[in-house]
């Protein structure tokens, strides 16, 4: 069954389930740092809006299309939050700075979110 997959190969060459080294992209050093220093600036763009109690990192990983950068909130009480920025053939530009803002809002909204629905069930209401 698995040597129907898309990702199968030769038997000799790549395991059953698994992408052949060939079709992974890799990122050059440079493609990296520039790729890095977009997911510090969504970082710290992030941690402007939060708290102090949010804990809030970023790393490069490798994705199922090769690699991706993923910036992460963990909120005091909740479930963690992520945003996934590809790396794809416009790295060489850098991420687009409306980009970084826009990301880094969607997560402290959600993460504040995630926040109020954690506590909502705890919080007894005052008046209907």
């Amino acid at each position: 069954m698995t040597g129907n997959t898309p990702y199968a190969g030769q038997p000799t060459d790549t395991d059953p389930g698994r992408r052949a080294n060939a079709d992974v992209p890799e990122l050059s050093p440079e493609q990296r740092r520039t790729l890095q220093a977009g997911l510090d600036t969504v970082v710290a763009r992030t941690r402007e809006y939060l708290p102090d109690e949010y804990v809030v990192g970023a790393q490069i990983v490798a994705g199922s299309d090769g690699p991706e950068g993923t910036v992460a909130v963990q909120p005091p009480i909740g479930h963690p939050v992520s945003a996934g920025l590809p790396a794809d053939s416009d790295l060489d530009e850098g991420l687009d700075d409306d980009d970084r803002d826009e990301v880094a809002r969607g997560l402290a909204a959600s993460a504040a979110l995630q926040v109020k629905q954690a506590v909502s069930d705890a919080i007894v209401p005052v008046a209907r």
